[in-house]
């Protein structure tokens, strides 16, 4: 898996000098106290840092300040445990660049009725200091994160941890570079995409490089190192001959980990975490990269079919996300009209990640009639099934957008014999035909991302941290 930073985040508390430096001791103390929890639950992917009680509008925007300029530091979380005047806000969260949470909690779960005083009151006011907090953020315009519960319940923790995850990408996003292996394929529309905007909207880093420039580098390969992980294959895939002449398999097979061990190599030496092909452009490549492809993909890189550079971003930002499990690069293939089995069959020619299989993924040759290059290799196995989420990052004048839909997955209903891919069957849980209209109307390309882990609420909330559109098709 391609490592990502070390990452924190920060907790600081927001209360006043009204209350006295005995109920201040209590408001850090309570502060402390639910870090240390909310650390010790297990279920928050990252760790939290209580920093301080913030009282003044000097202090809380040197923290802001140095939350910016930490580069372990991917996001603020703010409590208000009493009731801070939100004018000290101000300046700080302007300058803030990192993901905000406002965690709207209360120390306690219940009301106290039979011993509840004013001293309870005044050290007990996230009632009102919320509101006080929230509405700068909102004149603000910051697009922070809300989650509003008891700090201790299960479905608090896990808002959290998931909002932790998407702060990660989002902080990462700004670090993903594309190497693009030739140009996008010729006169399509969708997969065109503006290199500076996405520099300057998602932080992305796309690079172009000759096909020549990769096979110089896919032809360092020794045999050596092709055999050790020809050894690795077998032990992690079932290696299925078919109908190949034992010889032509084993040249298959061998040929795309010659490709995936130079690729590797060429995206390490560039520090790029995501990559395009093309199959109008293979010039000195044996076959087109499949099983190449899908070993990187399991890796962690993110990949776009025909030159999209956006899909390869937004797969790698979304197994980020999602911490490379059970999220895959995806196309719209064919449909099943019939009633009451609507649904899309997804897959690709060769490239669908092995991280969303239902069952050990096999290693087969084929024919392929697409690029006119030798049968390659690839990993063939069925989806899963469960609740899902479909996503696609599309490009307008006016900007990027974020359309998605949450999905049912099912497994496809028979076998295809004579489609020997990847494939996974999903419906739109607003119905096939709503789906795929809204899914039209916005502009939304055949390549998408498709996730068992993530949810609409993750996409929503990246999308707030990059500002873009957000459509929810639900």
């Amino acid at each position: 898996m391609l490592s990502i930073s070390k990452y924190e985040f920060w907790f600081v508390t927001g209360s006043q000098f009204l209350y006295g430096k005995e109920q201040l001791k209590q408001v850090a103390e309570d502060s402390r106290d639910i870090v240390k929890k909310l650390n010790a639950s297990g279920k928050l992917p990252y760790k939290i840092v209580f920093k301080d009680v913030m009282t003044t509008a000097d202090s809380i925007t040197k923290f802001m300040k140095e939350a910016n300029y930490n580069d372990n530091v991917a996001g603020v979380i703010t409590w208000m445990h009493t009731f801070s005047p939100a004018k000290n806000w101000i300046r700080g969260t302007k300058l803030l660049q990192k993901p905000l949470l406002h965690l709207a909690t209360q120390y306690l779960d219940r009301i106290p009725y039979d011993t509840i005083d004013f001293d309870y009151m005044n050290l007990n006011q996230s009632a009102h200091g919320d509101r006080e907090y929230g509405y700068i953020n909102a004149r603000l315009h910051k697009n922070n994160k809300i989650i509003y519960g008891y700090w201790g319940d299960n479905e608090v923790q896990e808002e959290i941890a998931r909002w932790e995850n998407v702060a990660i990408a989002y902080n990462e996003s700004f670090k993903i570079k594309i190497c693009r292996f030739g140009d996008t394929m010729r006169n399509v529309a969708v997969t065109e995409l503006d290199k500076v905007g996405a520099q300057i909207t998602l932080g992305w880093t796309i690079d172009y490089y000759s096909v020549g420039d990769l096979t110089e580098e896919i032809n360092k390969v020794s045999e050596e190192d092709i055999d050790k992980e020809y050894n690795l294959l077998q032990k992690e895939y079932t290696l299925t001959i078919g109908n190949n002449k034992p010889e032509k398999f084993k040249h298959s097979v061998r040929g795309q980990l010659k490709e995936y061990i130079g690729i590797k190599r060429f995206l390490e030496r560039g520090n790029y975490t995501a990559f395009t092909t093309n199959f109008e452009d293979l010039h000195g490549l044996e076959q087109l990269p499949g099983l190449a492809v899908q070993l990187l993909m399991r890796d962690g890189y993110g990949f776009g079919a025909e030159g999209d550079g956006k899909s390869a971003g937004l797969s790698r930002l979304l197994k980020i996300m999602a911490r490379n499990k059970k999220t895959a690069f995806m196309e719209d293939y064919t449909l099943d009209l019939r009633k009451g089995h609507e649904a899309i069959l997804g897959s690709h020619m060769l490239e669908v990640d092995p991280s969303i299989a239902s069952e050990k993924p096999r290693v087969e040759v084929h024919p392929l009639d697409i690029g006119g290059k030798e049968d390659p290799a690839r990993l063939v196995f069925t989806g899963s099934e469960g609740a899902a989420i479909d996503v696609t990052l599309s490009h307008f004048a006016d900007g990027f957008k974020l359309l998605s839909y949450p999905v049912n997955g099912n497994k496809p209903e028979a076998e295809t014999p004579n489609l020997p891919v990847a494939k996974q069957l999903w419906t739109p849980k607003i119905g096939l035909k709503k789906g795929s209209i809204k899914w039209i109307e916005n502009g939304g390309g055949h390549h998408s991302v498709f996730s068992f882990v993530l949810t609409e609420g993750q996409i929503t909330d990246l999308a707030k941290m990059f500002g873009i559109e957000s459509i929810v098709i639900d």
